[in-house]
C-alpha cells in the first residue's frame, strides 16, 4: 500500500505534530499518530495551548485544584501546560531513545511577553527546563534580537533549544551563529555535546499570505506570475546558507567533539490560500536532514494524496534566488515582509497569551469561593 509519510521519513524528513492538547494524550490520538502515522516529534505554541484549554473540560479539575490553592493565573498557566508537554514528552520517549535523541521532541515556548527581555527568558528558560524535567523537552524561544544571547547562553548550559518565529535569511544566519557560539560555550564548560539539540523554526506559509497580498496590490502581470513562489524560495534559500554553515571548519571542530548540527524546521505549513495544493509546503521541501511540523490537516492531505518526489530543495537554488530577485524587481520589499512578519507573528502569541491568562484567571477566581475550598493537588 502507499505510505507518502513513510516515504517522506525514508527522504529524510522528520515528521511532527504542530498541535498538542490534553484531550490528544487521553484519547490516545497523538499516540496512534505516533505508532501509525511517522509523527516522531511535536511543537507547541501559545494559540495552540489557547485552543486546547479553552475548549476541553479536561483541564477543569485542575484549575479547580489550582483555584483552591491560590495559584494565580500566570503560575497556573505554566502549571497546566507543563503537564501535558510532560505527558506527550513520555509519549515519545521511544521515538527519542531509537533515534538516540534526534527526534522524539516536545517544545514548549516561553512566555511571548519576554521576546525582547533577554535576562527573562533566560530565567524562565531554566524554569522551564527544570519543571518539565524530561531529555527530550525543548525550550521554544523566538529569533528576536534579545532571542538571540538567550538562546546562546541556554545552549551553553545544556538546554536544547528550538528558535521560534524565523522569516528571514539574515536572522536565520544569525541564528546559526548563536547556536554555534551556544554548542563553543556548552563544550568548553565540560557539557555532553551528544545530548544537546536543536532546531530553528523557519516559517513558510506566512510568507506567501503576506507577499501575495502585496502582488495583489500591486496588480502587474510580473507581479501575478509569481504569486505563491516566494515562501518556498525563502526556504530553498535558507537551506542553502544552512549547508554552507554545517559544512564549515567552525562546525567540523564541534562536530568532532559529538555536536549534532541544528536542524531546519518548517513551521507554518498549513496552506491558508485554497487556491494552492494542500501539501506544497510539505513536498517542496523535502530534503534529508530537515523537520517539517504540520497540523493534523496538513498531515491528513499529505497520508491521503501527497507524492514524494525526491529532493525538493537540492538543486532548486538558483531558482530560488531568481524569485527573490523578481520580487524586488515588482516593487515588493523583503525586509520589509520580514520585520512585518515577525511584530505579526508575536502579536499574535502574546494576543494568545493574554486571553488565555484572563480566562483563567477567571476560572480560578470562582474556584476561589468557599464551595471550591479545601480541595488539594499537585501542579
Amino acid at each position: 500500500m502507499a505510505d507518502p509519510l513513510g516515504d517522506l521519513t525514508r527522504a529524510g524528513v522528520a515528521i511532527w505534530l504542530d498541535d498538542l492538547s490534553r484531550a490528544r494524550l487521553a484519547d490516545g490520538s497523538l499516540a496512534r499518530l505516533v505508532r501509525d502515522c511517522h509523527v516522531v516529534g511535536v511543537t507547541t505554541n501559545p494559540t495552540i495551548f489557547h485552543k486546547a484549554i479553552s475548549g476541553s473540560d479536561l483541564y477543569d479539575g485542575q484549575i479547580r485544584d489550582l483555584g483552591a490553592r491560590g495559584v494565580e493565573a500566570e503560575k497556573a498557566l505554566r502549571a497546566i501546560t507543563v503537564r501535558d508537554v510532560a505527558g506527550a514528552c513520555d509519549l515519545l520517549r521511544s521515538p527519542y531513545d531509537t533515534s538516540h535523541g534526534v527526534d522524539g521532541r516536545v517544545s514548549i515556548e516561553v512566555d511571548p511577553r519576554l521576546a525582547h527581555d533577554t535576562e527573562g527568558t533566560v530565567l524562565q528558560a531554566r524554569r522551564l527546563w527544570w519543571m518539565v524535567d524530561r531529555p527530550n523537552l525543548f525550550i521554544k524561544i523566538p529569533a528576536t534580537t534579545a532571542g538571540l544571547p538567550a538562546i546562546t547562553r541556554c545552549l551553553a548550559e545544556g538546554i536544547s533549544i528550538n528558535v521560534t518565529l524565523i522569516f528571514s535569511r539574515r536572522r536565520y544566519a544569525e541564528v546559526m551563529d548563536a547556536f554555534l557560539t551556544g554548542v563553543e560555550q556548552a563544550r568548553a564548560a565540560g557539557h555532553d555535546l551528544t545530548r544537546l539539540a536543536s532546531v530553528a523554526s523557519f516559517f513558510v506559509s506566512r510568507v506567501d499570505t503576506e507577499i501575495d497580498r502585496r502582488l495583489d496590490a500591486i496588480g502587474s502581470a510580473p507581479a501575478k506570475a509569481i504569486r505563491g513562489a516566494a515562501a518556498i524560495a525563502n526556504a530553498r534559500l535558507a537551506f542553502q546558507a544552512h549547508d554552507e554553515v554545517f559544512t564549515s571548519d567552525r562546525w567540523d571542530r564541534l562536530a568532532r567533539a559529538g555536536a549534532r548540527p541544528q536542524r531546519p524546521l518548517w513551521a507554518s505549513t498549513g496552506v491558508k490560500d485554497p487556491a494552492y495544493a494542500d501539501t506544497r509546503y510539505v513536498l517542496d521541501l523535502v530534503t534529508h536532514g530537515v523537520v517539517n511540523t504540520m497540523p493534523e490537516a496538513t498531515l491528513r492531505a499529505v497520508a491521503d494524496h501527497g507524492s514524494v518526489r525526491g529532493d525538493t530543495i537540492r538543486g532548486h537554488f538558483a531558482d530560488a534566488a531568481a524569485v527573490l530577485a523578481e520580487l524586488a524587481a515588482v516593487g515588493v520589499d523583503y525586509d520589509d515582509v520580514v520585520e512585518k512578519l515577525e511584530r505579526d507573528g508575536l502579536t499574535t502569541f502574546r494576543a494568545s497569551w493574554a486571553a488565555l491568562t484572563d480566562t483563567l484567571d477567571h476560572e480560578l477566581a470562582a474556584a476561589r469561593r468557599p464551595a471550591g475550598r479545601g480541595t488539594t493537588t499537585h501542579e
